[in-house]
């Protein structure tokens, strides 16, 4: 079982940066960032495997960056340039399963708590 901590959400102005983090339990194959806003479904935005192969949805190419410090098992996610669009939570998700669709909810057995992110 992989427990998943999320840390660095906030109430930011637009143009601003953040850095959310998740740090895992364990070692899973794959971490990704979902975000939710509400009214709207949960969506994948960046994600990670353990070969530091990074993909991310088309909505959020240029401005997010996903990396991985496997000494810690932990994720970052840097944000850019946040927009209003931005505001969510913003969940972690690990998977322990070779390969499968990053941006998929389905693919990840372990989430986070969440982490509140707001921009005006």
């Amino acid at each position: 079982h992989v427990q998943l901590v999320e840390s660095g959400g906030g109430s930011v102005q637009a143009g601003g940066s953040l850095r959310l983090s998740c740090t895992a339990s364990g070692s899973p194959y794959g971490i990704a960032w979902f975000r939710q806003a509400p009214g709207k479904e949960r969506e994948g935005v960046a994600g990670i495997d353990r070969d530091h192969n990074a993909y991310y949805a088309d909505s959020v190419k240029g401005r997010f960056t996903i990396s991985r410090d496997t000494s810690k098992n932990t994720v970052y996610l840097q944000i850019n340039g946040l927009d209003p669009v931005d505001t969510a939570t913003y969940y972690c998700a690990a998977s322990s399963w070779y390969g499968g669709p990053m941006f998929t909810s389905t693919y990840y057995q372990y989430w986070g708590q969440g982490t509140q992110v707001t921009v005006s």
